[in-house]
């Protein structure tokens, strides 16, 4: 199995070199797309739903760190790694905010990049074989409304772990976009939006029953371990914070 990987860096020299290194490495990632300007990086992240993004944190038009919030708040699941030079180094550290994984310094090491890769390769190889367990090779004897429901019980069910449904689809040999067709004709919802609403139901559960929880202990109670995240998500979603949502009811 193949992970994908987008490479933003505004010096051409620079992306060529870093893309060739990852490809010399020989592991499970593949630069699928790359980009010289941050706006042009988020529209590849949109179109292609990466794994992982690799971007520079100092770029003309939208910088790294802009990218990088824009990617948290839309595609939650991707992993995002900044390269940077010694002199912004400590405003890259700010990122930690948006639970970048890791950060690179120029020029890139290629031993401290072959381990990154690594991490993130044994943490997608556990979230495949959790996949398996349910969405085996027998699973492609179902209906596609039957697939459809398969899914939808796995979110209801696991919604408080990582899911990817990139890599579901591909467990099932389907595409992203034709996984998320299926359930969208079965639910008219995409299932990205139905694992949202999950989460944000049993955060509203959880808000009125449990008044000691504090909105970090709710957040990871149902997938959001990055509280900012779950406090911004859930405002978007109810209009209120977890802490206004909690005062309304008394």
């Amino acid at each position: 199995m193949k992970y994908s990987v987008v490479v933003v860096e505004d010096e051409l020299l620079l992306k060529e070199n870093l893309i060739k290194k990852i490809n010399s490495l020989d592991m499970n990632f593949e630069v699928i797309a790359s980009a010289q300007t941050g706006i042009q990086g988020l529209e590849l992240v949109k179109q292609y739903e990466p794994d992982v993004l690799i971007t520079d944190i100092m770029m003309p038009v939208m910088n790294g760190l802009d990218l990088i919030r824009e990617v948290h708040q839309q595609y939650p699941t991707t992993d995002c790694i900044i390269i940077s030079g010694f002199s912004d180094f400590e405003f890259a550290k700010t990122a930690i905010h948006y639970q970048v994984t890791e950060y690179l310094l120029k020029p890139v090491d290629i031993e401290d990049l072959h381990n990154i890769l690594l991490k993130l390769q044994h943490k997608y190889q556990l979230r495949k074989e959790s996949y398996s367990t349910v969405f085996s090779d027998e699973s492609n004897t179902l209906s596609p409304p039957e697939i459809a429901e398969l899914l939808h019980s796995y979110i209801i069910e696991n919604y408080r772990d990582d899911i990817k449904i990139s890599q579901i689809a591909e467990q099932l040999n389907y595409s992203s976009s034709y996984m998320t067709k299926l359930f969208c004709q079965e639910y008219d919802c995409s299932p990205s939006k139905f694992l949202i609403s999950i989460r944000i139901q049993h955060a509203k559960q959880i808000l009125r029953s449990n008044q000691d929880l504090s909105v970090r202990q709710v957040g990871e109670a149902v997938g959001y371990p990055e509280q900012g995240y779950f406090s911004r998500i859930f405002k978007r979603h109810t209009g209120l914070s977890p802490n206004e949502y909690r005062e309304s009811l008394t």
